[in-house]
């Protein structure tokens, strides 16, 4: 201790501090922390357009991997700072917390409040350009790794007014990493939504896409847009509309549908807020008070059924913008309000517009009411259901399902179970087994669709029923994690096309009914081979075609590989299934994550719904793709 002294404290200062934290100014150094050097630059162009200074963007991402902003707002003012005596352009470059967003005279409502995010753009830039027009001059300026080359620099007459900026990554932090052309153009679609009669152009050099954004609809045409990716129909043609100008404005486009769970877009300023927030929870207190104000004014909710909030939001679609002059957000990345104002804000106008919508409206307020009503029987269902799983499951391990064969250990955390494809692949895991930690329970056939199947359906199904009783964790929203029997809950099919065809059957079962054991991170898909290959003394095996023909390849041009395709698992002898599939040392296992809710939510009822004209789709769309079929 006696060696530890004030020169061991090092201070960082401006630029470099930057450079040595960059996660503390944008959230990381991978593909999300690239992408949001771009959003900073391009967030500070929608702030002159959204105060009513600009009316065009331009974004160009170049061949060598830098990006290029151009807007035709007022221009970066270029004069000499009153206090640090050189132009206000390097000042907001170079110095964090500086900007013109702190004085509510230059800017009413911004996105970029925190001051830091030019300044951090140019810190985490090999190299940055910068071109300003004003008062019929042109000034530049170029900077590497945040340190100017030279004082900002007038270039002669300049027509038009605004600011160009064109800035390089720099390799260093964030590797070889380059912007992604269609994550782009799809957040710069969204911005053109949330600025209606803002134009976005936008080109890739590398691609030669080029496109030009606007969308006088505004939020309209951004909630008619997330129907239709969602492909969810509105339960009435016009959606519900609420806009509120003063300090605190937001605007509001809001349906139900007739399936799926809520889905929420939310921003402030322009910028979005994926984790919600104040506002979002006022939108939610809004809608809920209106919505039973409308219902208990017309006695529409039967006696017996009860309404929770998350009833009332089953199968809303809604997009909302907020403009506040002071945002307070939660991190430099911003992905959460905490201004406590703004949920009164909304929750205070929303209330009233909406009920008084609806009374105005009441076909529209009577299909609403179904479709709440419609929610909360399910859930009830689901929870008295789940509750009489539990019941026959809880007591003892002799009310388990009689197929399965459990392990001898009773901690959660020591063990695994595997849903196993047939009574013959059962055996032969039940043979190989660690018979402490490893549980089977074998599955006859291919199991109900349960996307296609009501939840009675789903109940009185002995194989879905064995599943759940064996979990122990309950199942719909009463499922619980922290009962789950196992640390590990394993889907173990045959590598083919019928295998992985219970494998979906089996995930939907999971995506819809046990969806907590899905966000928790328990359940694994197995990957057992499809192949055995053989030369000399040696021994290879292959999960698929794709792999048999990737190690034969490798093998020596003289030898003579015997292959084995094995029919199934049950042909498997225990030792080699335990060697191959089964032995937590040497096996391989695919976690299930469901990183994209929506994405998730779309490919569910596409490819398992009752709309075969997805699935129809699908498969003429990759018909020619498919060279040999295995069946």
């Amino acid at each position: 201790m006696s060696g530890y002294t004030a020169r061991h404290i090092d201070v960082l200062e401006g630029m470099e501090a930057v450079r040595r934290r960059p996660g503390m100014y944008i959230g990381g150094t991978g593909e999300d922390g690239l992408h949001h050097l771009l959003w900073e630059i391009v967030d500070n162009a929608v702030d002159e357009a959204m105060n009513g200074h600009a009316s065009r963007i331009d974004v160009i991402l170049h061949r060598d991997g830098s990006a290029s902003v151009h807007d035709n707002g007022r221009g970066i003012p270029v004069d000499l700072h009153p206090k640090l005596k050189k132009s206000a352009l390097e000042v907001i470059l170079t110095t964090l917390h500086a900007g013109g967003k702190f004085s509510k005279a230059t800017y009413k409502t911004s996105g970029g409040l925190h001051g830091v995010g030019a300044s951090a753009v140019n810190a985490l830039s090999s190299s940055l350009d910068v071109e300003v027009r004003r008062d019929g001059r042109c000034w530049r300026q170029s900077y590497r790794r945040g340190r100017p080359l030279a004082p900002v620099a007038e270039a002669g007459p300049g027509r038009g007014t605004g600011t160009r900026i064109r800035f390089r990554p720099d390799t260093q932090i964030f590797g070889d990493a380059r912007f992604d052309v269609e994550r782009v153009a799809e957040q710069l679609e969204i911005k053109a939504y949330l600025n209606r009669g803002l134009t976005l152009s936008f080109r890739a050099e590398e691609t030669g896409e080029s496109r030009s954004i606007c969308h006088e609809g505004g939020l309209t045409d951004f909630l008619a847009s997330l129907l239709s990716e969602e492909d969810r129909r509105p339960l009435f043609d016009s959606p519900f509309r609420c806009e509120r100008e003063d300090e605190i404005a937001f605007d509001l486009a809001l349906t139900w549908t007739g399936q799926g769970p809520e889905l929420l877009r939310s921003y402030v300023n322009g910028i979005p807020t994926i984790d919600g927030g104040t506002h979002v929870q006022g939108l939610r207190d809004g809608l809920a008070k209106g919505l039973r104000g409308y219902l208990a004014t017309h006695e529409l909710v039967p006696r017996g059924v009860s309404l929770n909030a998350e009833d009332l939001r089953e199968g809303m679609v809604a997009v909302l913008s907020v403009l506040h002059p002071d945002p307070q957000f939660q991190g430099q990345t911003k992905g959460r309000l905490n201004n406590p104002e703004a949920r009164s804000a909304i929750d205070g106008v929303l209330r009233p517009a909406l009920e008084q919508w609806l009374h105005a409206n009441p076909s529209l307020g009577q299909a609403i009411a179904e479709r709440v009503i419609e929610a909360a029987r399910a859930r009830q269902a689901a929870r008295q259901a789940a509750a009489a799983v539990r019941k026959k499951g809880r007591a003892s391990r002799l009310k388990l399902p009689g197929k399965l064969a459990d392990c001898s250990s009773r901690e959660a955390q020591d063990s695994e179970i595997f849903l196993v494809e047939g009574d013959s692949a059962g055996g032969s895991a039940k043979q190989g087994r660690d018979r402490k930690t490893q549980a089977i329970l074998p599955l006859r056939g291919k199991i109900l669709n349960t996307e296609q199947a009501s939840l009675k359906k789903v109940l009185a199904n002995e194989e879905l029923r064995n599943i759940v009783t064996a979990l122990g964790c309950g199942m719909g929203r009463d499922c619980d994690v922290d009962r789950l029997r196992y640390q590990r809950v394993i889907l173990l099919m045959d590598a083919d096309s019928d295998g992985h065809h219970i494998t979906t059957l089996l995930l939907t079962f999971f995506y819809r009914h046990l969806r907590a054991l899905l966000k928790a991170g328990v359940v694994y898909l197995a990957q057992p081979p499809l192949f055995r290959i053989v030369a000399g003394k040696k021994t290879w095996w292959a999960k698929d075609e794709r792999d048999r023909k990737r190690i034969v390849a490798r093998l020596p041009a003289r030898s003579k590989p015997e292959i084995t395709r094995f029919k199934g698992l049950g042909e498997m002898p225990p030792a080699t299934l335990f060697a191959t599939t089964l032995d937590p040392a040497r096996r391989r296992l695919l976690q299930v994550e469901v990183a994209d809710t929506a994405g998730a939510e779309q490919a569910i009822v596409e490819l398992m719904g009752r709309e075969s004209i997805h699935r129809f789709r699908l498969i003429m769309d990759g018909a020619e793709s498919v060279d040999d079929l295995d069946v």
